[in-house]
């Protein structure tokens, strides 16, 4: 099982710049969907990816599916040589995007994200329409089938708004 509040304070103990999307961020806009790993786009600066190579390197990190054995050395030359990530570590399953379908990169999304109280830290979280956007660009059948309980939240939010 992921500890998503360990993984998150991993991150802002060493000040990384990333932001939740993914399962998380659906949870966090109020969806009710189960999710098993912890989903986040990080900045591809060079002072970045050390910085989340060090907060995750105490976790162990290490290839997800990958045979056991299977040489990986977790460390910013890896980082920088690759963009995407799946694994496991001691507090569970990251995923982490250098970018992704329908949003691009960090810094393409920062405009599109907002800062939320999780897990007692300041995160950034996309915002739910880019949420939206990003699951319906991705196509999966898993995606999909989110975006109706997405829509959903997002519509509740504009009748709350109208009734202020």
């Amino acid at each position: 099982m992921t500890d998503f509040g360990a993984l998150l304070h991993a991150l802002a103990d060493r000040d990384v710049k990333y932001i939740i999307v993914g399962g998380v961020a659906a949870a966090i806009h109020g969806g009710a969907r189960a999710t098993y790993d912890l989903d986040i786009v990080y900045s591809r600066t060079p002072d970045n990816m050390g910085r989340l190579v060090d907060a995750l390197a105490p976790y162990h990190p290490y290839l997800r599916g990958a045979p056991p054995g299977l040489p990986f050395q977790w460390d910013t030359a890896t980082l920088a040589r690759g963009l995407n990530f799946t694994l496991t570590t001691s507090l569970g399953d990251i995923d982490l995007f250098g970018e992704i379908t329908g949003g691009g990169s960090y810094d393409a999304l920062l405009p599109h994200s907002i800062p939320v109280p999780v897990f007692g830290i300041q995160s950034r979280c996309l915002t739910l329409e880019r949420l939206i956007a990003v699951k319906r660009a991705a196509g999966r059948p898993k995606d999909l089938d989110a975006i109706a309980e997405l829509e959903a939240i997002a519509e509740e939010m504009l009748r709350s708004q109208k009734k202020l």
